[in-house]
């Protein structure tokens, strides 16, 4: 029997919150492309309960699933940004801090005796 992670078992509500808009965002985004979820389902190559799972933003759902139908949705570029190192202030400040401290710049000698 698999064991269930504790993210699922206690999802946090900001994650529940970001998977149901995911899924929101997903399903707006076949509709107005008049795309029947089983057309997704067959372009992702997973079955139509599973896009369904996506559009109600199941914390279940593999992300590869998720990441499939953005594909297939044209969307996965937007995708780029998440996480992206440069864009994450509070690590790039917690780098910062752990750098050692330099003794400053460099002196140079005189050639005057």
């Amino acid at each position: 029997m698999t064991r269930k992670s504790k993210i699922i078992e206690a999802t946090p509500a900001a994650v529940e919150e970001a998977l149901e808009r995911l899924g929101r965002n997903i399903r707006t985004a076949r509709v107005r492309r008049k795309l029947p979820q089983n057309e997704l389902a067959r372009r992702i190559g997973v079955s139509r309960f599973v896009v369904a799972d996506i559009e109600k933003g199941k914390p279940t759902t593999g992300t590869a699933a998720y990441l499939g139908a953005l594909w297939a949705l044209g969307l996965l570029e937007d995708m780029r940004m998440v996480a992206d190192p440069d864009h994450d202030e509070e690590g790039k400040t917690l780098e910062r801090a752990r750098r050692p401290k330099t003794a400053g710049p460099p002196r140079t000698l005189s050639n005057q005796f």
